[in-house]
Parts: C-alpha cells; sequence; structure tokens
C-alpha cells in the first residue's frame, strides 16, 4: 500500500519531534525543494501543484499563500488541513467544508491564556502609567509629579467611586479568562458576542450589550475575536466615533480587525485616548507607519502577547501532528474548527486507515 502524503506548507519543526511522529506513522512527507525549516509554495498554483495527490496538509501561517479553494482542489484525497496555530484566517475554511475537509487548529492554553494575561498588562501599563512613571524617575531626577496619577479600575465602597467599565469583545476563550482574571478587581464588565449563549455571559460575571452600547459605555475597548468577512473592519471609523475620549482600545486578535487608517486618525485627533496593538494589518509593521511616533499614546507589541516561557508554536504543532495522524487512520481528531463538516467527512474517510 502506498504511503500517506502530508504537505507541509509552513514547517516549524526544530526538534524534529514532528516529522519523527509522522514518519514512524508511516506517512511520506512533501517538502518540494526546500528543508523542514523553510515555506512551500511561493504562489497558488505552486501550491496546488505540490498539493496534488496529498492526503493531508499541515504547517503554520502562510498569509503570503494562504490555503485557498484551488489548492485543496488539487487532490481528491485530501482529508485535513492542520493549523499549529489558533488562527485559520489562511484557509478558506467555507471552501474546506464544501469539499469535506477537516480543518483543524491549535487552540493550546499556553498561547490563549497568555493572550488574555498580556492583554490585562496592556491595560495595566496604559492606564497605571507605568512607562511614564519609570521614565520620569530615571530622567528628570525629580520625585512625584501629578500627571502621572493612575486609573484605579474597581469600584470603592468608603467613597462611592464606581470604578471604570470593561468591554469585551469576544467572548470565546480569550474574553472569558480576560474577565475570570478581572473579575475580582470589582469592576463593571461589558461583552458583546452573538454566537455565545446567556449563561456563558453569566458565568464570566459580564453583563450582556449589543457593541454599539459596549463602546458608547467602556473606558476599555479590548477585541478577542476570530477574522472573518464579518470581524474584517468592525471597529473603523463610525465605531471609533462611538468611544469616550477617555477610553483605550486594545487588539490582540488579528490586525484586520480594526480600520488602522481610521484608528490612526482617531489617535491623532485625539477622540480617544489611546491605543494597545499587537497585531497589525500589514507585518510587520512598516517603519514609517504614524503609530510608531504616537509616544505614549499608544503601546506597541510585535505580534508576540502570546510568547511566554512554554507557549509559542510546538505545542499546537504536535497537536497538529496527532490530529493529522488520527485524520489518515480515519478518526475525527479533537480540534476541528469546522465541525459542521464532521458528518460528511466521516461518511467518506470515517474507519479508512492509511497507516
Amino acid at each position: 500500500m502506498a504511503k500517506a502524503k502530508v504537505l507541509v506548507f509552513a514547517p516549524a519543526d526544530p526538534t524534529g519531534e514532528s516529522r519523527k511522529m509522522l514518519e514512524e506513522a508511516g506517512c511520506e512527507l512533501i517538502l518540494g525543494d526546500a528543508s523542514w525549516d523553510t515555506p512551500q509554495g511561493n504562489s497558488e498554483a505552486e501550491m496546488a501543484k505540490l498539493t496534488e495527490g496529498c492526503d493531508a496538509l499541515m504547517g503554520t501561517s502562510i498569509r503570503s499563500t494562504p490555503i485557498s479553494q484551488k489548492i485543496m482542489q488539487s487532490s481528491k484525497n485530501l482529508r485535513i488541513v492542520a493549523k499549529f496555530t489558533i488562527g485559520v484566517d489562511d484557509v478558506d475554511v467555507d471552501a474546506g467544508t464544501e469539499l469535506g475537509i477537516l480543518v483543524t487548529h491549535g487552540p493550546t492554553e499556553s498561547n490563549w491564556g497568555g493572550v488574555a494575561e498580556g492583554t490585562i498588562t496592556n491595560m495595566l501599563t496604559l492606564l497605571k502609567k507605568v512607562r511614564e512613571r519609570d521614565r520620569h524617575l530615571k530622567t528628570t531626577g525629580e520625585w512625584r509629579d501629578p500627571d502621572l496619577q493612575g486609573t484605579y479600575f474597581g469600584s470603592r465602597a468608603s467613597d462611592g467611586y464606581k470604578g471604570i467599565t470593561l468591554g469585551i469583545i469576544g467572548l470565546g476563550r480569550i474574553g472569558s479568562r480576560v474577565a475570570k482574571l478581572m473579575r475580582p478587581w470589582g469592576m463593571r464588565m461589558l461583552a458583546c458576542d452573538p454566537y455565545v449563549p446567556d449563561s456563558k455571559f453569566a458565568e464570566s460575571g459580564v453583563q450582556r450589550v449589543d457593541l454599539p452600547a459596549l463602546l458608547r459605555e467602556s473606558d476599555i475597548v479590548t477585541l478577542h475575536v476570530v477574522l472573518t468577512k464579518e470581524t474584517r473592519h468592525m471597529i473603523s471609523g463610525p465605531q471609533l466615533a462611538m468611544m469616550k475620549p477617555t477610553a483605550i482600545l486594545i487588539n490582540t486578535s488579528r490586525g484586520f480587525c480594526v480600520d488602522e487608517k481610521a484608528l490612526i486618525e482617531t489617535l491623532q485627533k485625539g477622540k480617544i485616548a489611546g491605543a494597545a496593538l499587537d497585531v497589525f494589518e500589514n507585518e510587520p509593521l512598516a517603519p514609517d507607519s504614524p503609530l510608531r511616533k504616537m509616544g505614549d499614546k499608544v503601546l506597541l507589541s510585535p505580534h508576540m502577547v502570546s510568547s511566554n516561557i512554554g507557549s509559542g508554536l510546538k505545542p499546537g504543532l504536535l497537536w497538529a501532528t496527532r490530529s493529522v495522524i488520527s485524520a489518515l487512520r480515519g478518526e475525527v481528531p479533537d480540534n476541528v474548527y469546522n465541525k459542521e463538516v464532521i458528518q460528511q467527512w466521516q461518511s467518506r474517510f470515517g474507519g479508512k486507515n492509511l497507516l
């Protein structure tokens, strides 16, 4: 029997552990003319050619050559597209579902939990003026400055201070973790997510509101959504105009969820107080981006909010590897993103072992 063919379209396996697992399972790895550590295919046509005859595709992000319908259609045997990352915006998931192909991802807690913690770090850094206080003490030689007072987050029974309002857009893994971590602070929390039941809002200790209400009432607005047609530029000029002039925006989800041009204009005009951004529409962020020149009004990070010891691609890489092996054995993996395709997939591939 011919070996199952696996194209690793965007490799990331410095230890060789994934490669060993696949080879020991009996897979033939398709790496083109490149090494294990080099992305494959410089165009859709090249990628489609590499995919011919493959039973599985796997890799990390490949925004330069997204996994399109044409690429997936180039192999009638294709069972699975397995991403090492939590995001699947570089895969045409709808096309995969239509073609009866599983799309899996890597929502590892070490990564999404790190995003939640990083989001809170951003809130505190901006509103507690951490950078400004540090710089003041190191550079001026002076002591306290009244302009360096921070914001108190929670409510206070002692003097009736009601605290600030946190607005969470998207109450999935990350958004609900942010809510859970901030709940003891005693602040008011709002959330918007049309795909989550009321019970999840109650469990997270947040009040369900629509997006306009969240934008109008929140002192911090933080995005935790995946990139879809619905969420692309979900925060643009009209939405930014709804926010308080004292509010800050945090985006640790996907760059294209925020209209960067509109955000820059809003910040330059002082219509909101600041922003913390880990993601951008085009990455790396251009050297001449106005965002680099806004001082303490913005807090920037090079798409590293989830980067902590024990995180990174390895957990997702190994999860994806196990998922590919499961699918090639005719079994449904435990991290399917397009769950609606499972019944169709089982009728095509269920129980059909290629290994």
